[in-house]
Order: C-alpha cells, then sequence, then structure tokens
C-alpha cells in the first residue's frame, strides 16, 4: 500500500490515467468502506485540486454525507432535489457548468460555482453518489465523466 501520490503534469485524461491505478494501489486489500472511500476523496482533491470531492449514501429516501475532503457540506439531501438527490433521481452522471442555472440548486457552499454527480449503482439501485465541485465555472467535462464513472464503478465491487 502506498500513502503517497505521484501527481503528473499533462492533461486531465493523462491525470486520471495515471491516477487510477494508485488510487487501487491505495485502497490495496483494505476491507474498510470508510477508510477506502476517505482515502479515494483524499487521492482525487489532491490530483486535480478541486473545491470539494465527497460521497452521499442513500438511506430510505434521502442522501446522507459520508467522507469527503473539503469544507463543511450539507448532511442530507432529499431525492430530487439539487444536484446530487437529481442525479440519485434519474440514475445518471450530471455535469453543471454553472449551478446557480440549475434548478433547484442546494447552495451547500456560495464557493461552488460547477459541479459533477456520479451515482454509485449496485444490483441496479443507486447505493451513493460522488460528488465533486470547483470553485471555477465549467470545470467538468466528457473527461471527467468518463473516469470518475469508471472509478465509481470499480468502488461498487469493494465496498
Amino acid at each position: 500500500m502506498s500513502e503517497e501520490l505521484s501527481i503528473i503534469q499533462g492533461s486531465k485524461e493523462e491525470q486520471y490515467q495515471s491516477l487510477i491505478p494508485q488510487i487501487k494501489a491505495l485502497i490495496g486489500d483494505e476491507k474498510d468502506r470508510i477508510a477506502n472511500l476517505a482515502n479515494f476523496t483524499a487521492a482525487l482533491k489532491e490530483a486535480f485540486q478541486f473545491f470539494w470531492v465527497g460521497f452521499y449514501f442513500v438511506q430510505k429516501e434521502e442522501l446522507v454525507l459520508g467522507p469527503f475532503q473539503g469544507l463543511i457540506a450539507c448532511t442530507r439531501i432529499q431525492k430530487g432535489k439539487g444536484v446530487c438527490g437529481t442525479s440519485w433521481e434519474k440514475n445518471e452522471v450530471l455535469i453543471v457548468d454553472d449551478v446557480e442555472r440549475f434548478p433547484g440548486h442546494i447552495a451547500c457552499s456560495s464557493i461552488t460555482k460547477s459541479e459533477v454527480v456520479v451515482p454509485l449503482v449496485k444490483d441496479g439501485e443507486v447505493i451513493a453518489v460522488l460528488d465533486v465541485d470547483s470553485e471555477e465555472l465549467a470545470t467538468f467535462d466528457a473527461i471527467d465523466k468518463q473516469y470518475l464513472k469508471e472509478l465509481c464503478d470499480w468502488l461498487v465491487t469493494i465496498i
């Protein structure tokens, strides 16, 4: 297990391609879900300098805050509310270039300008969402969607 990341300079795609095996090595054989998700969020935040990275877990009809890196966050989000709740309800990755223009956006932090949310799906059901926020407009694109989805699809096999 390695507790240090090798952050490369290069395109966003090259950064993800370098980071994915490092995250898998970091988590290694560890079985604790909270430890794994905490290190996962720390690795993403460190590698890309995202403003906020964290998980919300489905509990009944709401999302409940899980491991994260960043400022204090909303603790509970209703299904269909905000970007996270909408991603959960629709079971789809949402990329929002300007959160102020997203209908029903929940402003956990006024600093957040753009966001990507990726549902974690196990046995056909959304069990959690990964939420990544940026301080800049239009930070996220198809590359983030592809690699964050790949990472989340892998995560559901180990948590």
